[in-house]
């Protein structure tokens, strides 16, 4: 008994002498006929297009995303700022608390070791030593 192998190749071999004929046929036409050259531009535009961007769409769609998240955590971390002075506007929660924080700071370092009257600079002139020698010689 033959196998199923067996029978396909041999209905194939019958074939074989037919599909010789065909591809010679088939061969001949194409090499007779000469495709007209494309233009060179077109040609560099298109791989220039599938090696850069079409190969890479995903890299592409990847660096895309990056800058809108880059550009959209920019504008939320925009001041506001005043149309007419262009100045920043700010409220006035950290102003107050950074007044509070610098008087703070000034009792804590104030001098405190010494009352104002204990150590004060004498504001007299020195006398003239010409006139204190004169008075001891007489």
């Amino acid at each position: 008994m033959k196998t199923p192998r067996e029978i396909l190749l041999a209905q194939h071999r019958a074939a074989e002498a037919r599909l010789d004929v065909i591809r010679q046929t088939t061969l001949a036409a194409v090499t007779r006929m000469q495709p007209p050259e494309p233009a060179v531009h077109a040609t560099l535009f298109q791989t220039l297009w599938q090696e850069l961007f079409f190969s890479t769409r995903r890299t592409w769609t990847g660096l895309a995303m990056v800058w809108a998240l880059i550009f959209l955590v920019n504008f939320s971390q925009r001041d506001n700022v005043n149309s007419v002075t262009g100045k920043p506007v700010h409220s006035g929660g950290p102003v107050m608390s950074l007044q509070a924080q610098q008087r703070w700071m000034n009792e804590l370092f104030a001098d405190r070791a010494l009352p104002p009257e204990v150590d004060r600079p004498r504001n007299s002139a020195p006398k003239p030593r010409t006139q204190a020698a004169q008075t001891a010689a007489v």
